[in-house]
């Protein structure tokens, strides 16, 4: 495909939820993480009996833990994810709401959240005496060089990182009883993949469009189609933090 080609099929590209595996072959990753989330999840599930997962997007990951626990919500405050995270969630017994302020203080003994965004003192609020948090977060510098490609602005939270988060968690009286984090190389293959992965992560390069960075991108596109893709690093770290006992 040419450049316009390429543009075109990433704008037009249907993207529902939060499912990457369209991006499979076209925007691959060298490496991977030390830690497991599904397993940090599940090592925790027997023991739950409130469950909360913050940020579900289409509900894809939650589940993917089923059975879940015997009180299992969700929240997703992307209009256009909340249906079919209703759709996926609700038939599996756990009620889905735009706002964790749905639900009353101390309401969970587990939270959980992959890559939505981390309100300590929200987090706080939700969990019952001695409940735990767990979550995997994707680091405010993360794939920064995209954005340097572009020459574009940095992502907004681009000091977001674990010392700050888990100072946070901390100032909102949990406990951080296990942190780590990790690097890895990501490399987008087509200019067609990275179009769409900043048009679904609209917060990666702000106010981004294909028109404001035609030029850029077509740069980009002669690199790709010469053998020399776009490599940038990921940023993730993941915690585990529990509330105090009452």
């Amino acid at each position: 495909m040419d450049f316009e080609q390429r543009i075109d099929e990433a704008l037009g590209t249907p993207f529902e939820g939060w499912d990457f595996s369209i991006f499979r072959g076209r925007m691959t990753d060298d490496g991977g993480l030390p830690w497991d989330y599904g397993e940090l999840v599940r090592e925790r599930l027997p023991e739950a009996t409130a469950l909360l997962d913050l940020d579900t997007g289409g509900g894809e990951l939650l589940a993917s833990f089923a059975p879940l626990p015997p009180r299992t919500a969700a929240t997703e405050g992307h209009p256009p994810n909340l249906p079919i995270a209703r759709a996926r969630l609700e038939p599996l017994g756990a009620e889905v709401a735009e706002h964790s302020r749905s639900f009353a203080d101390g309401s969970f003994d587990l939270v959980l959240n992959r890559h939505g965004a981390c309100d300590a003192r929200e987090i706080g609020r939700l969990l019952a005496p001695g409940g735990v948090f767990v979550t995997q977060q994707v680091a405010g510098r993360d794939l920064e060089e995209v954005n340097a490609a572009l020459d574009g602005p940095p992502h907004v939270d681009v000091d977001w990182d674990l010392a700050t988060a888990a100072a946070a968690l901390s100032g909102a009286g949990l406990e951080v009883t296990w942190r780590q984090e990790a690097v890895y190389i990501t490399t987008f293959h087509d200019i067609g993949a990275l179009v769409l992965f900043l048009r679904v992560v609209s917060w990666q390069v702000p106010g981004f469009t294909p028109e404001k960075y035609a030029g850029r991108l077509r740069a980009l596109h002669e690199d790709m189609e010469n053998g020399r893709p776009l490599r940038a690093t990921a940023r993730r770290f993941a915690l585990r933090a529990r509330a105090a006992l009452a």
